[in-house]
Parts: C-alpha cells; structure tokens; sequence
C-alpha cells in the first residue's frame, strides 16, 4: 500500500544516550539539507535517543513519512522501530544504508581518496567498519551486500571488513593490511566512530586514511531525497 502524504518527512536515527544533544542537532541540520532538495515538502530530523524529541516531531508534523537514517535492515528497525511507527499510524521506508545508489557514491570517494594519496586501487586494501549487533545477525547482511558491490565497482588488492559488536570483530579485520583505507559504514558521528575505530586501529596497526560516517558526506543530503523520491514512486506504481 502507497503511503498517503502532504510531504511531510521525518529522517530519523538513533542518537546517542549519554549524550543526545550534538547528535539530535547533526539530524537537524542534515533535514534542514534535505529540504533544500525536496521543494514544497516539510522535513524534520529527531533522534530516538533524545528524549521525547520523535514523539514530539510526529505531534507537530502529523502523519509524516518515516525515513531511518540507519545504514542496516535487522531486528531494531525491522521489529522495535517498526512496531513503533506502526503504532502511529506512520509510513517507514528502507534504510538509508541499503540504498542501492549509495555504493556508486561511496566508490567515487573512495577512488577519489585514493587518487589524493597517489595510490591506485589495486594496490590498496579496503576496509570496511561497520555496527553489527549481537542481538540480530542479519545487520551484517547490509555492510557485507554493500561492501561486494564495491568490490564489483573497484578492483581492490584486498578487502576486509569488521564489526564492532559481532565477528569478524574490527581489530582482526584490520590487521596486516599495508597500504589501506576505511570506509566507516556508519550514519552519524557516534562513540563508535570517535571511540571503539581508533581503538581497534591502534590495536591492529591500521594507519590508513578513514572516510567520515554518512551525515558529514555532502552527497547525503541528495541521497536521502532522491531515495525518498524513488521509494515512494515504486510504492504508487505498484498500488492498484
């Protein structure tokens, strides 16, 4: 069933905690973005780890669109959140992170990175960090399908990729790449990002350069619209 809407979208992620406010303002300011690439729609961000900031966004906007700046389908957005917009009422796409015009984007700043460096790709390792969760195996299934598109698009000399919370854990996958970047498969700049990664290079010796989480890409912004975009016109297409 298409979503009925009067463009209204809400970009949702899940924020940080301990320390909600300088991620609840990054959502922000990435809808504020958005909405300069979506005329006459009204677009807002909330984190769910801001209290009461989701619940209040939806009283001011409506019924608006649900879209879940997450980079994976599993049992958080699939069961918990989902349950949650269900009961509201509410519209949720697919995640950002499965967005199938994403790895042409992230191949180009790849090969972009390598070019500053004066290397060529098939001198170069590949890393990719990514969440994963103990609790749902299947949120490895986005940074692993994302990572063999890559690898179509690129000819790498090796790729590894590495989670924080489930195997292969990030400092395994790390070790003994040489010359070698990351591409940190997350949505915002979290403890994860700041923390757990540099944590895990230095322990692996990883020396490489690493490409910032996905709100800080300039191409995200138009990823989000075009995504909402071409999400809902399949919905309609498919409605009798």
């Amino acid at each position: 069933m298409a979503p009925a809407t009067d463009r209204t979208l809400l970009i949702v992620a899940h924020g940080s905690p301990s320390e909600p406010k300088p991620q609840e303002e990054a959502l922000r300011a990435l809808a504020r973005a958005v909405a300069g690439r979506l005329p006459d729609w009204r677009v807002e961000g909330a984190t769910l780890a801001a209290d009461g900031a989701f619940e209040a966004a939806v009283g001011r906007m409506g019924r608006p669109i649900v879209y879940p700046f997450f980079m994976s389908e599993g049992w958080f957005t699939d069961n918990f959140f989902a349950r949650k917009t269900a009961e509201l009422g509410l519209f949720q796409l697919a995640p950002f992170g499965v967005d199938p015009a994403l790895p042409a984007r992230a191949a180009a700043r790849i090969e972009a990175t390598i070019r500053d460096k004066g290397w060529v790709s098939h001198d170069t390792a590949l890393l990719l960090a990514a969440h994963g969760s103990a609790r749902s195996k299947t949120s490895a299934d986005a940074p692993l399908a994302f990572v063999r598109t890559l690898e179509r698009m690129l000819s790498f000399r090796r790729v590894s990729t590495g989670f924080v919370e489930q195997g292969p854990f990030l400092t395994n996958a790390a070790r003994d790449l040489g010359q070698a970047l990351c591409l940190a498969f997350f949505a915002l700049r979290s403890g994860h990002v700041d923390g757990d990664l540099p944590r895990a290079f230095i322990e692996a010796g990883f020396q490489g350069p690493v490409l910032p989480p996905f709100i800080e890409w300039e191409e995200t912004p138009g990823l989000i619209a075009q995504g909402t975009l071409r999400q809902i016109a399949r919905l309609e297409e498919m409605t009798p």
